[in-house]
């Protein structure tokens, strides 16, 4: 309180001492409010704003980010361990040819506008995901499929052209999520889904609103959360001081590294340094001079020092890769020894390339942080071996989705990929990397149709090392997941089998 209203002899007169007391007694009550309302309510902040709340219409992982296992949900869902287990799909059969899968479905499910969910509505969203104008980012998937039939409302039958191992698991992520043909339209700006939170306002620029669905089909598992709101903070600085002032209550993905031991040592907070799907990797335009050379590609990939670079970029904290696949995922082979750090022989494949007096491209850089410092450390080690690589920022997403990711207008560029087991992409016809290799797509095809676990295995092994030697792209690094938040809170994901932010078991400790 102001000390203006203190007469000359320093004590208030007793009407104004009583309503001193008032008002200091309605701040405490106001300040246990706030505190009481904090128990059901929670702010999330991420580096990213999505650009739509629908992903099955869109790529960037921030939209999931908000609205898998939140708004959304799916026949199946990857849990916390990166298991499938099911979700509006309550069990399942798969034929012995591994062709027809058979999908018993939960009873009494609805969506946020009361729309009924059945076999019909799954029948749609796949029908809808695999149609010829999808958009849907896990269409190479959905394509698999021969036809999806609802012989009644709690049966569902997908019969595949070829046999998919991953299905199931690709069932459960982000892209495949139900949606309604009659909110599928308007899910961009309006999300509504079957999930445990319904989709409350959007303030672009700022921050989504959740509220609790009072509605929610799986009682078992109805969130402690009366609210969620998602703000969002491109500034690492920013990113720590909203922390350290309350304003959010926590930072799954923190972006600040350098700041994160302050954190760590803070007893207000939780720290947590977890596993992520995000590989960092520098891709280049593999249908275009220099890259369409092998010798470049691998000399580049020999000019860079991953440890190195892991520490300049990302204070220490990553894990080097020599391939696109990551240690949490079945099946990986450490491959960074194939094209190991060796600037002399780097300057000696580009001499043979015909670039023994230098050579000169451009990389697009999203404009986020981790990217931009990793950039800049790579332009400083390829400059060791004759090469010059100006740096060109370029707009996340808007801009780099439209001129790298579709138009393919571009020399290399720096980017997360952050979907599992993804090495489907470099099987794509028109992925952005425009890399064609049939001994590549002839390996994945068959590693996905194999039935075996063990031959599965085996030819999972042989496409990352096929990607190592060929270079699509120079394989940096995974990023880690430097979670910060409230110690009070419990129930957030410490590692990232999916990119999301699952809200559905977290909660205040009393």
């Amino acid at each position: 309180m102001a000390i203006s209203a203190i007469g000359k002899s320093g004590v208030l007169p007793f009407g104004r001492r009583l309503a001193a007391r008032l008002l200091l007694a309605a701040g405490l009550v106001a300040a246990a409010s706030g505190a009481e309302a904090a128990k059901d309510r929670l702010v999330v902040g991420m580096p990213v704003e999505p650009t739509g709340l629908d992903p099955t219409i869109a790529a960037p992982v921030s939209i999931g980010q908000v609205t898998w296992q939140n708004v959304f949900e799916g026949l199946t869902r990857i849990d916390r361990d990166g298991k499938v287990q099911p979700q509006l799909a309550k069990s399942w059969t798969i034929s012995s040819d591994g062709l027809v899968y058979r999908f018993a479905l939960q009873d009494g499910v609805a969506f946020h506008d009361g729309t009924p969910f059945d076999a019909s509505v799954a029948k749609f969203a796949l029908d809808r995901a695999r149609g010829e104008k999808s958009t849907n980012p896990q269409k190479q998937f959905v394509e698999a499929i021969t036809s999806v039939e609802a012989p009644d409302a709690g049966t569902l039958v997908v019969t595949l052209k070829r046999p998919s191992s991953d299905l199931l698991y690709r069932l459960g992520m982000p892209a495949a999520v139900m949606v309604a043909s009659s909110s599928a339209e308007a899910n961009r700006t309006t999300p509504i889904g079957t999930g445990p939170f319904r989709f409350k306002s959007w303030a672009k620029g700022d921050k989504v609103e959740l509220e609790r669905n009072p509605a929610y089909w799986n009682k078992a598992k109805s969130p402690a959360l009366v609210s969620a709101t998602f703000r969002f903070l491109p500034d690492p600085q920013a990113q720590a001081a909203a922390l350290k002032a309350g304003d959010v209550d926590a930072f799954p993905e923190f972006s600040a590294p350098e700041l994160y031991g302050a954190f760590q040592k803070d007893k207000n907070f939780t720290t947590k340094v977890g596993n992520t799907e995000l590989k960092m990797v520098a891709g280049m335009n593999n249908a275009q001079k220099p890259f369409d050379d092998i010798r470049v590609r691998r000399a580049l990939m020999m000019a860079v020092d991953r440890k190195a670079l892991v520490e300049g970029a990302w204070s220490g904290f990553g894990t080097p890769i020599g391939s696109h696949y990551t240690p949490n995922d079945p099946g990986f082979v450490d491959l960074t020894g194939v094209l190991p750090y060796d600037p002399a022989k780097a300057k000696a494949l580009l001499a043979e390339a015909g670039y023994g007096k230098g050579l000169t491209f451009t990389l697009k850089m999203p404009q986020m942080a981790y990217l931009s410092r990793s950039a800049e450390v790579l332009q400083a080690m390829f400059a060791d071996v004759g090469v010059t690589m100006n740096l060109v920022p370029t707009e996340f997403p808007a801009k780099w989705v439209q001129e790298v990711f579709k138009d393919k207008a571009y020399d290399m560029s720096i980017m997360t990929h952050a979907e599992p087991l993804d090495l489907d992409i470099y099987a794509r016809d028109n992925y952005y990397f425009n890399y064609n290799s049939p001994k590549f797509r002839d390996t994945y095809n068959a590693a996905n149709a194999a039935t075996d676990p063990a031959e599965r295995t085996r030819l999972i092994g042989e496409a990352q090392r096929i990607l190592a030697e060929e270079v699509p792209a120079l394989y940096l690094f995974v990023m880690p997941k430097l979670g910060v938040w409230s110690a009070k809170l419990e129930g957030m994901w410490e590692n990232e089998p999916v990119p999301s932010n699952d809200l559905t078991d977290v909660r205040w400790r009393e």
